[in-house]
């Protein structure tokens, strides 16, 4: 078996580099059957987090086109939600629905759903049949989605095919140059954990987020540009590339705050500004640094509540060219503690009944969640959802979540290698 996975695996690292994203089924189907893995379907998530995609060009057992399959209804779904390997009800079964088989070795061929993950990044799902379900199988099935994940992000920024695969319905401009700029909505190291959100998935006006790691260090950032229209996604597009720029010049929060201010001023005359949250969190000790430029506070939650509200005094929204006057805030995070950023369309979401979303049912959600064992990113995307049901799927303004989760090295050993999901397993409070 060790041959022939090393065969599957190499075939499949040495064709990724040049084969099409639209041949990928193929190549899958082609590599796996070295190892013994056969009839592979590839699914991608939309945008939204709602439906899993096929590929083009793929086919179940009785020769009709694989359909889009609901992430909440579903099997596959239940594999992408959970992060983890979920047996199929039989081999060749339909892969719209049914119930998974017992979990545990068993003998003779078998259909199993596997999360595709790049890092922590959910990518969409991997269904194949295996021959048996021993544990140097399920290694064997990770790793070979774990590969074919890291192929198909190689390919997707180059392909108009994936671009059109996760999209329901067409993208207005504002958002098409949003999302070709935001940082991929989940990462994962030994320190910490982030997820992000943000909605209208296809309508995004003036919000944005962004985080980076500089050694030990991990930059953080949300936006919020007025205005619900092109030029709201302008604005948060020279902010988001301004803070970027000043920050690997090693500027300060001030700084770049100033610099943000000074370029969105000079860009419309000070007839737009945008607000935002800068922060530094220092990953070896907790040290969260953050200068808060006319936006909502962040918060902290810990074992199951809200222990903090970083309402230090807030500087004016950048674009106005009125200056920073207020220091940079600090604040010492415990292992374990959630720092929530977010906009004001998430807690002014408002139902047809004029009822407001809200802090307390906002971060009530959170902390539910968590409860009940999600991960950062089933969390939020299961937020998102909520929202939009309470505004009955039409949102009246951006809504963006930024959560981070700091764990002190020595209470966190790392994700298992074998499988990078655990690194999105929430720690024991």
């Amino acid at each position: 078996m060790t041959d022939q996975a090393e065969q599957m695996l190499g075939g499949l690292a040495l064709a990724g580099h040049t084969v099409p994203f639209e041949d990928m089924p193929r190549k899958v189907a082609e590599c796996g059957a070295r190892a013994g893995f056969f009839h592979p379907w590839i699914y991608v998530a939309d945008l939204q987090e709602q439906l899993l995609v096929p590929l083009p060009g793929q086919h179940d057992g009785s020769g009709q086109e694989l359909l889009p399959l609901g992430i909440d209804t579903t099997v596959a779904g239940r594999a992408f939600r959970s992060v983890e390997l979920v047996p199929a009800a039989a081999p060749q079964d339909p892969a719209s629905g049914g119930t998974p088989a017992a979990a545990g070795p068993q003998r003779g061929p078998q259909r199993v759903w596997v999360p595709l993950l790049d890092g922590t990044e959910r990518i969409g799902v991997l269904a194949i049949t295996v021959p048996g379900l021993n544990e140097a199988t399920q290694l064997r099935v990770r790793q070979l989605a774990a590969l074919l994940a890291v192929i198909l992000v190689s390919k997707r920024q180059a392909s108009d095919t994936y671009a059109r695969l996760v999209r329901t319905r067409p993208m207005e401009l504002s958002a098409e140059v949003l999302w070709s700029l935001l940082p991929q909505r989940a990462f994962a190291n030994e320190r910490v954990v982030i997820s992000a959100a943000l909605e209208p998935a296809y309508v995004v006006g003036g919000d944005a987020f962004d985080y980076a790691v500089a050694g030990d260090t991990l930059h953080l950032a949300i936006f919020d540009a007025m205005g619900h229209d092109t030029a709201a996604g302008l604005t948060a597009t020279l902010a988001l590339a301004a803070y970027r720029n000043h920050r690997r010049r090693d500027a300060d929060l001030v700084e770049a705050g100033e610099a943000i201010d000074a370029v969105i001023a000079e860009q419309f005359g000070q007839m737009r500004y945008a607000t935002a949250i800068l922060a530094t969190l220092d990953m070896r000790t907790g040290r969260l640094t953050w200068a808060n430029r006319g936006h909502h506070p962040p918060l902290i939650i810990r074992r199951g509540r809200v222990v903090a509200v970083l309402d230090a005094p807030p500087d004016p929204p950048m674009g106005f060219n009125l200056g920073a006057h207020q220091p940079p805030a600090g604040y010492q995070l415990e292992p374990g503690d959630r720092l929530l950023l977010y906009s004001d369309g998430i807690i002014e979401a408002q139902s047809p009944d004029g009822q407001l979303f809200g802090l307390d049912r906002f971060t009530d959600f959170i902390i539910r969640r968590e409860a009940d064992g999600l991960s950062a990113p089933e969390t939020l995307r299961r937020l998102i959802q909520t929202i939009l049901d309470h505004q009955h799927g039409r949102l009246q303004d951006d809504a963006t979540v930024l959560l981070v989760e700091w764990r002190a090295q020595q209470h966190f050993a790392g994700p298992d290698p074998a499988n990078p999901a655990s690194a999105l397993a929430p720690r024991p409070r």
